[in-house]
């Protein structure tokens, strides 16, 4: 691409660029940030207006019943589940990340230990995000019985490190820092013939990339609903299990939400049948509420749309910023192969932070990862060919005079 005209006349032949009027975006901001907090949608304001000035202001308790809000795990898990290639009551929109892989991994540990009491490893990779191998630590830690999380440096050495003592595989589909896409069809066949069991992360997938969890027999799957979802900061996450091995699921925080009768209130625990019991405590349902505004927005479209759009995105960026910032230290990190890319790109520079406090100065908001890494998420909901021109040229701006280089830029923030 040679112009920004050539940008702007991909826009006006976009099937899908009508949808960006759906979501509460100054023109004035590039937001190349999707893959870490979603824009609003447009209907998010006044949603949480109707769940607090009607439903909790007038309904009160009774919304728990006239307003469906306690069935609203189960109704968006329903909506949601056809992003993600699962089966109707399979999902459940509850809890965090990071809690719903403490009762997987807990429950697949369990599930494992009694076929085979040999497989006590965990497998996953150095560079999984954070919180995925903190909760594996901290669950190995209280089990105390001689479980091991493994740990590989590249993906090609996860086929020698899941072997016959391999009880589980944590993987997140899509890498957090470089977009690198795993194979999940393959992988999770390769796990299955070693007889461990396949955990998926979809933080980076769900709402990204398509995903067919059922289509490739995967076991569990977890994801979030903050970022390509557009459910609004720190909304609850989502955890699926298919049927085959739900009711064999052993919940390890069992709530009162996941008793078969909750308002029996019996002191006795009883796992619901099915998707329900993998819900715990009682839900927050002004945030969940708005889950539900950017779930609608997909039912407009279909992830085979989106994921053309997505590569056409990430394969602009990446040619621009190589061919219009060539002279600069700027090393791409992401893959190029399509199978092998989500929906971000990251390119690491010697003064990445900096760089890219420069760059949200100038209204062109991605984030940055250590070591060094720029990344900049496309969102195809939303994000226009246009605001790939636009952002490559800033960033040659911002290199070429060494914008980056003033000293307010090199001030941390507690989240980068």
């Amino acid at each position: 691409m040679n112009s920004r005209d050539e940008a702007l006349a991909l826009d006006r032949a976009d099937p899908l660029g009508a949808l960006r009027d759906q979501f509460a975006l100054a023109s004035s901001t590039i937001y190349l940030d999707g893959n870490s907090l979603g824009v609003p949608p447009a209907t998010a304001a006044q949603r949480a207006q109707t769940v607090i000035a009607a439903e909790w202001t007038q309904g009160l308790i009774r919304s728990w019943n006239s307003a469906g809000w306690f069935a609203l795990p189960r109704h968006l898990g329903n909506k949601l589940a056809p992003l993600i290639g699962a089966a109707e009551n399979e999902v459940v929109v509850t809890d965090t990340i990071s809690i719903n892989l403490f009762k997987l991994l807990s429950a697949g540990l369990r599930l494992q230990n009694e076929r085979d009491p040999k497989r006590r490893v965990i497998v996953s990779e150095r560079s999984n995000f954070p919180t995925d191998l903190y909760i594996a630590q901290g669950l190995i830690e209280q089990l105390d019985r001689g479980y091991e999380l493994r740990l590989v440096d590249d993906p090609a050495e996860l086929p020698d490190a899941i072997g016959d003592d391999t009880a589980l595989a944590m993987i997140t589909h899509v890498n957090y820092r470089t977009g690198y896409m795993h194979d999940m069809a393959a992988l999770t066949q390769l796990i299955h013939r070693k007889g461990a069991l396949a955990l998926w992360d979809l933080a980076h997938s769900a709402g990204a990339v398509p995903v067919d969890l059922n289509g490739v027999d995967a076991d569990y799957a977890v994801g979030c609903t903050y970022k390509y979802l557009n459910g609004g900061p720190g909304s609850p996450a989502f955890v699926w299990v298919p049927q085959r091995h739900q009711n064999a699921f052993t919940q390890p925080l069992s709530g009162w939400w996941g008793h078969r009768a909750p308002f029996e209130m019996n002191p006795q625990y009883r796992p619901d049948d099915g998707v329900g019991r993998f819900l715990c405590g009682t839900q927050p349902m002004v945030s969940m509420a708005l889950v539900e505004c950017g779930l609608d927005v997909f039912l407009q479209t279909d992830m085979q749309a989106i994921r053309r759009k997505s590569l056409a995105l990430t394969d602009l960026f990446i040619e621009l910023v190589e061919t219009r910032c060539s002279e600069f230290p700027l090393q791409l990190v992401t893959p190029r192969t399509h199978a092998q890319r989500g929906s971000h790109a990251s390119f690491e520079h010697p003064h990445g932070y900096e760089v890219m406090q420069a760059l949200i100065a100038r209204g062109v908001i991605g984030d940055y990862r250590e070591p060094r890494v720029l990344r900049f998420g496309f969102t195809p909901l939303y994000t226009r060919y246009v605001d790939v021109w636009d952002a490559v040229e800033t960033l040659r701006d911002v290199l070429a005079s060494e914008a980056w280089r003033a000293p307010e830029f090199a001030t941390r923030g507690a989240v980068t």
